[in-house]
Parts: C-alpha cells; sequence; structure tokens
C-alpha cells in the first residue's frame, strides 16, 4: 500500500485527471464529479465493474487492468488510493513524468475549495449517516455537493454536485485523511479502535478524532453513548459541542426506541418531542439518524422538519440491502467488517427476520484487523447469527500472514457445530443451501468482494433441496 503523504502540493489547475483504481466507490465518486466539472477523465481498475461501465457512459476512458500505457500524453493530474502498490506501472510512469500525483483525499480537497464543509467521521455509520444528511438536505430544499463512501439508494449515486454553499462528505479516519479537510462542521458517529496498523495506539486514534473535532470551525455533533466518543469529549476544547444518543444529559436525545420491523424512536430537543420512523431497521439507525438531526439543528433547521426529512432515508447500497429470494430464503449483502458492524448488521436483521434463522457468510477483511479481532468477531458472531459459514480473509493492501486466515475466527468460536470454515466460494455457496431453509436470511458481510458471492449462492439455493 501507498501511504498518503500530504503534504505534496495540489495543482490549482487540473485540465486531465487520471485515477488509478477508478471502480472503488469513493473514487468513482470522485471521477463522477471531475467530470462534471468539465475535466477529461481516464482510470484503471483491476477488474470490469458497473461503476467502470457507468463512468464510460459518461465520458471517461477506462481500462480493465493496470499497464503503464494507460496514462495518456495529455494527463497532468494523477489521483491514487492508499490500496495500490507503489510497484504499479501507472503510478511509476505518473513520477517519472514529474505529474502531479496525489492522494483521493486531496482530490476530494481540491473539489472542496472553500464551501461549508459538513465532516462526517466515525468507526461506525458514517455512510449511511451521510447518506442520510444528504437526502435529508434534499428534501429540506437545499442542494448540497456530496462525496459519500456507499451509493445513495434513492439517489442512485455516490457523489453528486449541488447549486447550494454546504458540501457533505464521508471522512476517513483510517489513514488519517480526514484531517486534511478544513471542516465547518463535524460529526463523530463513534470512536471504536479501528486501523491500529495506521495510528499504533488506541490512544493515537483517540487523539486524532479529538484534533478533528477542535478543528471544526462552527461546530462538533458527537456521540453521548459511545465510550470511544466520551473520551474524546473529554479531550476536545471546542466552544460548540452537540451531544446526541440516549444519554439523559444529550443536547439531542433520541428514545422510545422499538426494533420490530422498521425501527420508530423519539427524538427531544430544548424540551421539544418529535415522533419519528425510518424505513430501514436497526437501532443503531435511530441513533444514526438522531445524530444527523443534530447536524440539521446545527445548520438551522427545525425539529419537526429534520424529523420528517430524515424519515425519507432508504438506505445507502451494500447495507442490509437485499439481492434476492430464492426458495423462500431471502440473500442479503452488507458492509459490516468490524466486530462492532457486524452485531449491530446482525441484531438489525434479527428484528425483521421473524421465525427465520439468520447464516452468516462472512469475509475477514485484512489481515491485522482479523489478527487483531478475530475472537470478538467470532464472539459477536456466535451471539447474533445461527450459523456462520467462514470465508478465507480478503488482504486488500496487505501481504498474507502467516497462520492468518478464516479458520483463525471460526477456530475460536465455543461451539464449533455453530461454523464452517470454507475457503472454496462454490463449495461454501453449496454449503449455504444445504443450511438454509424457508424463512432463513443469509447474509454477506464484509468490505471486501463477498457481496460477489451471492450469484452462486442463489443459483446453489435453486437447485439444492433444503436442509434440517
Amino acid at each position: 500500500m501507498i501511504r498518503p503523504d500530504l503534504s505534496l502540493p495540489i495543482p490549482d489547475d487540473i485540465t486531465a485527471a487520471h485515477f488509478i483504481g477508478i471502480g472503488g466507490s469513493g473514487m468513482s465518486g470522485l471521477a463522477r464529479m471531475f467530470l462534471q466539472r468539465g475535466i477529461r477523465v481516464s482510470g484503471s481498475d483491476r477488474a470490469d465493474s458497473s461503476a467502470l461501465r457507468e463512468l464510460a457512459e459518461l465520458g471517461a476512458t477506462v481500462y480493465v487492468g493496470h499497464d503503464a500505457a494507460n496514462l495518456a500524453d495529455d494527463v497532468d493530474t494523477v489521483v491514487h488510493t492508499g490500496a495500490i502498490w507503489p510497484e504499479n506501472p501507472e503510478f511509476v510512469l505518473a513520477k517519472e513524468r514529474g505529474l502531479h500525483v496525489i492522494h483521493r483525499s486531496q482530490a476530494l480537497y481540491w473539489l472542496i475549495g472553500g464551501r461549508r464543509l459538513v465532516s462526517v467521521a466515525g468507526a461506525h455509520g458514517k455512510t449511511t449517516s451521510t447518506g442520510m444528511l444528504v437526502t435529508a438536505l434534499r428534501d429540506l430544499g437545499v442542494e448540497p455537493t456530496f462525496v459519500n463512501g456507499g451509493v445513495i439508494a434513492q439517489l442512485g449515486v455516490s457523489s453528486g454536485t449541488g447549486s447550494d454553499d454546504v458540501f457533505v462528505i464521508e471522512a476517513d479516519e483510517s489513514d488519517g485523511t480526514f484531517l486534511l479537510y478544513d471542516t465547518s462542521i463535524a460529526l463523530i458517529t463513534n470512536v471504536d479502535p479501528d486501523h491500529l496498523d495506521h495510528w499504533g495506539t488506541r490512544d493515537a486514534f483517540y487523539a486524532a478524532f479529538a484534533r478533528f473535532a477542535n478543528e471544526a470551525r462552527e461546530a462538533v455533533v458527537i456521540s453521548s453513548d459511545d465510550p470511544g466518543a466520551q473520551r474524546v469529549t473529554a479531550q476536545i476544547s471546542h466552544p460548540h459541542v452537540v451531544t446526541f444518543g440516549e444519554a439523559a444529559d444529550a443536547v439531542v436525545r433520541v428514545g422510545d426506541i422499538v426494533t420490530d420491523g422498521p425501527v420508530s424512536f423519539s427524538v427531544t430537543y430544548q424540551g421539544v418531542t418529535v415522533d419519528a420512523r425510518l424505513p430501514i431497521p436497526g437501532a443503531h439507525n435511530a441513533v444514526n439518524a438522531t445524530g444527523v438531526i443534530a447536524v440539521l439543528l446545527t445548520l438551522g433547521h427545525d425539529l419537526e422538519a429534520a424529523v420528517r426529512a430524515v424519515e425519507g432515508f432508504a438506505g445507502t447500497v451494500r447495507r442490509f440491502e437485499l439481492h434476492g429470494v430464492e426458495r423462500g430464503v431471502s440473500v442479503f449483502d452488507d458492509y459490516a467488517h468490524h466486530p462492532t458492524e457486524v452485531a449491530a448488521a446482525l441484531a438489525a436483521a434479527r428484528t425483521v427476520v421473524g421465525d427465520g434463522r439468520i447464516i452468516a457468510i462472512q469475509q475477514p477483511h485484512t489481515y491485522s484487523r482479523t489478527q487483531e479481532m478475530y475472537r470478538e468477531f467470532a464472539e459477536v458472531l456466535e451471539r447474533y447469527a445461527d450459523h456462520t459459514v467462514m470465508l478465507d480473509v480478503y488482504g486488500a493492501r496487505e501481504d498474507p500472514v502467516p497462520g492468518v486466515t478464516g479458520e483463525l475466527v471460526s477456530g475460536a468460536f465455543a461451539d464449533p457445530s455453530h461454523v464452517r470454515f470454507v475457503p472454496d466460494w462454490q463449495q461454501a455457496a453449496d454449503y449455504t443451501a444445504t443450511v438454509a431453509r424457508e424463512g432463513d436470511y443469509v447474509i454477506t458481510l464484509g468490505c471486501g468482494n463477498v457481496y460477489l458471492i451471492i450469484p452462486q449462492v442463489l443459483e446453489a439455493l435453486a437447485r439444492t433441496d433444503a436442509g434440517e
């Protein structure tokens, strides 16, 4: 992987940009916005995808596979992610040519300019919260520019250019780039230590969030309930801190949470209470919505109007997303890749599955996280899923670590009958089909490419008799 060098200069003008890894949800969103600015865009990714095809339709030149020949002579700026290797031929050639080579966070910084920035950060819930804030603002008559880490279901895109001064982003803490932006309002959903391969220690992780909060120009909106957020709040010296959550002293308080199907709840602010209901399940989404409402209040909107606007959110792609039903078995996908996220996703599924069972297909993400948290993964999977099919680790930017495989997680289950380690995907799909029966939910979990197994699972369900 390449650690971002945020000291490198960002060009004042960009006429032709090449994106290495253009197919990712964040990178494709940036590329789309560059096209909307009238900039010539090209890019490459290691595999074909719908994102590449959509960008090609919008006028980008896209390539499948990385090759120095992909870098046209007229390119003046190359945008990359941290997931590529220094030996990437396009990256190497760009350096040899002396082009501007910038991290995706710097490209986003260039796009933001001097607009009023709302940065959504946190270990979990930031993609949902960002999408919820964008759709709520649009419902309230505001046209924000936005860049999200996932596709917003009702808009069909992860980014868009608006006519108003507000710019909303999902800010990435994984590599420290969320500290680059000139944030006006910071929303911190939670601070659950993660990405310690970058930060080194939990204290360094907390300190980064405290700095992010203190540097916000207008306000900080932060969870009152999350233990990590509480530690960060103790380090915040900002004059305008708005807490949200179930705590009795929260400035914006959520209560009366009912998770029997789509979640309902109440929001109280300055002695006024408004009831709310979301079309998506899960107590965690009631809390996410309350954080968004707190931001809307900070932006000057009325409580009643803010609640009504949030209620219209239909979710984001890869967040408890239904892909198909076969033989009475519903197959979902969720981006959850941290034990806390896995617990929230499965707990939400439990509220709507009824008498059915939950079968999780887990793909651990990165060797470092798996090695650090394999016991926690095993614990939450065993607690919240009826059965788990464990795939092998998706390494992403990391080299393999001896002994760190999906079997490390499955071996930590207290009851081995609740889990099966099946590294071969076709065998995993076939096994899942023999376990699942009518009324069950199958949920793929992970932020790698685990969703690609879903067609195999649906096909296996269609040709396999139910097991018991």
